[in-house]
């Protein structure tokens, strides 16, 4: 679908617009180019990645560099990457859809590979000099060198800006002498190249330098161990210590004092191929739970037919549906924000750096909401395997394992959680988005007299929709009492945040769940499309659940008295079916259409 087609809405202005289906991407809307990509992908996993499983988890490091090298080879790496620095340059769907077909084999191989075309190569094409690029982004994009990361201290983890690594700039002027500490750096056993975050002088803000690592010649570089970690076993993660490490003036990245910013948009893209590296996973593990489900029998029957696993079969469906949704719209979003950017005459380089941060609030909320998905999707496959699922026979327990740290990585899902909320509210206070004026709208009608009318929902999603406008207006109540109440101190009330994200998280991901189903009805049958149907009204049915429970934490925490009242009744009113879905029913539909494909087939 072409850019000017549809209606693209900024960043956060999901909640107090109306979205239509034409103008939402889906997974059906892959190009043949892209879905030639996915095909490559999925092959290469299936024979690089997979077979292999046994030796990653016994914490093979060097398999980990040798997969990496072939996944430069077939041009995997580069696909980010513009064409002037021998990359693809292929557009930022396809870089989630690389991200997803690749990493569902180990987490280990994942990591490394969201870490180098990441935070590891991102930074330099996005804030590099042409001088810099030119040198340093070819080798990265072809495997001949590998990137890391070098923000995290044992004294700055969330708190990223508060790092105590210094740059001291020589008495000649002509470089910088690095000293410090960095731990938890992925890729730092086998890189070229690190991205180092440090501080000049005094400064309020670290700085960004591109710093060459080349363990023959150490230049004042030590690395640690490699870590035991619990999941991502042969990710290569070590402490790096810089003593008196000398770097030459030009490979600073960006000017003095912009670390922080590189850190914080790095992230960004960060976070939605983080969420796009954990979709293939939880359809690779739904697909082995069924296979497992249907073979398995106890009392003479296959456990598949039975209700309790037809409950967790549906929900791994549901949920991984709706993350694949939501992930490949904010990706297509992203990538027709920085095409009109382009258009208007700004660079590559800044068309992708406004493009994504434009979209930092859904980049935050995909990170929190795929991460958590993917991680029950993994305990219900330990589950539904029973004892066997706890050995490390089966392949559960790895993904259990290795799905763990996608909550803490790219930032914790707490800080995720809070930087959703509060970006959405700087963005109305720069208004960029209006959130007053709706959040006004939805004062006034609490005041009102509720309609009592039934309306027509005879048509597909007409109360679904209505119930996504109904769960925005209870976003609106909240955040604006709690705006009201405690303006700028709002950052310091951290469970109210918190509690507000889960209610934006749910309403952008129902949405998008419901989106793609209509866009595709429109385009096939309600019967082609009725497993979909009912993925989409289970998921919405439990957002609904969490609206409440989250909006009723949020109103007791702030408003009291009459407000108090008022509020909870809008929130009741805000929550309520007309007609509740049999959610019994839409299970087991899901759950026979699974086990009828032999795994996850939308």
């Amino acid at each position: 679908m072409e850019t000017n087609d549809k209606q693209l809405l900024r960043g956060g202005q999901f909640l107090v617009k109306e979205t239509k289906c034409e103008d939402v991407f889906t997974p059906e809307d892959f190009t043949e180019e892209q879905t030639m990509m996915k095909e490559a992908v999925m092959e290469f996993n299936d024979r690089e990645i997979i077979p292999h499983k046994a030796r990653f988890e016994a914490k093979d490091f060097a398999l980990t560099e040798e997969v990496m090298r072939k996944a430069g080879d077939m041009g995997f790496l580069s696909v980010a990457v513009p064409e002037a620095y021998g990359g693809m340059g292929m557009g930022f769907v396809s870089t989630c859809l690389t991200c997803d077909y690749i990493s569902s084999g180990t987490g280990s191989f994942s990591t490394a590979f969201g870490a180098h075309t990441g935070i590891g190569t991102m930074p330099i094409t996005l804030y590099g000099t042409d001088e810099q690029k030119q040198k340093y982004v070819p080798k990265l994009a072809s495997g001949e060198w590998f990137g890391a990361y070098c923000l995290t201290e044992p004294g700055a983890g969330s708190d990223a800006n508060s790092g105590k690594t210094t740059a001291e700039l020589s008495a000649d002027g002509k470089s910088y002498k690095i000293n410090g500490q960095k731990m938890w750096i992925s890729n730092a056993g086998f890189c070229s190249v690190m991205i180092v975050f440090a501080r000049i002088e005094g400064d309020k803000n670290i700085t960004g330098f591109i710093v060459e690592y080349d363990g023959d010649k150490p230049n004042g570089i030590v690395l640690g161990e490699e870590e035991h970690k619990l999941g991502i076993r042969a990710s290569s993660t070590r402490q790096v210590f810089f003593n008196d490490c000398v770097v030459p003036v030009e490979n600073m990245l960006a000017g003095r004092g912009e670390g922080f910013k590189i850190a914080m948009n790095a992230l960004n893209v960060g976070r939605i191929k983080l969420a796009a590296a954990c979709l293939d996973s939880q359809r690779r593990i739904l697909s082995i739970a069924v296979n497992y489900a249907k073979e398995r029998k106890q009392f003479d029957t296959p456990i598949a037919d039975f209700g309790a696993i037809k409950v967790k079969l549906a929900e791994m469906a549901s949920n991984a549906y709706a993350c694949e949704s939501a992930t490949y719209r904010a990706a297509k979003d992203i990538e027709d924000r920085i095409a009109i950017r382009e258009a208007a005459g700004n660079t590559h380089q800044e068309a992708e750096l406004k493009g994504v941060e434009e979209y930092a609030i859904e980049c935050s909320i995909l990170k929190v909401a795929v991460s958590e998905d993917v991680q029950n999707c993994a305990d219900e496959g330990i589950q539904i395997f029973g004892g066997m699922g706890f050995s490390e026979e089966t392949p559960m327990e790895s993904a259990w394992r290795d799905a763990r740290i996608t909550r803490i990585y790219e930032g914790t899902n707490e800080i995720n959680r809070m930087l959703s909320v509060g970006m959405l509210v700087k963005k109305a206070m720069k208004g960029h988005l209006d959130l007053l004026g709706p959040a006004s709208k939805v004062q006034e009608e609490l005041m009102g007299i509720p309609s009592f009318e039934t309306p027509d929902y005879s048509e597909l999603f007409s109360e679904e929709k209505e119930m996504i406008k109904k769960l925005k207006k209870t976003f609106l109540m909240v955040a604006g009492g709690a705006v009201q109440k405690y303006g700028p101190q709002l950052e310091e009330h951290q469970q109210l945040l918190i509690a507000a994200a889960d209610i934006l998280i749910e309403i952008y991901m129902a949405e998008s769940s419901i989106l793609r189903t209509e866009k595709n009805v429109k385009r096939t049958s309600q019967k082609e499309q009725s497993a979909q149907i009912a993925m989409a009204k289970l998921y919405l049915y439990h957002a609904v659940d969490t609206v409440e429970e989250k909006g009723k934490e949020s109103i007791i925490s702030f408003a009291e008295g009459d407000e108090q009242r008022m509020m909870l009744m809008g929130l009741k009113r805000f929550t309520k079916y007309a007609n509740y879905p049999d959610i019994v029913d839409l299970r087991i539909e899901i759950a026979e259409k699974v086990k009828e494909e032999n795994g996850y087939c939308f």
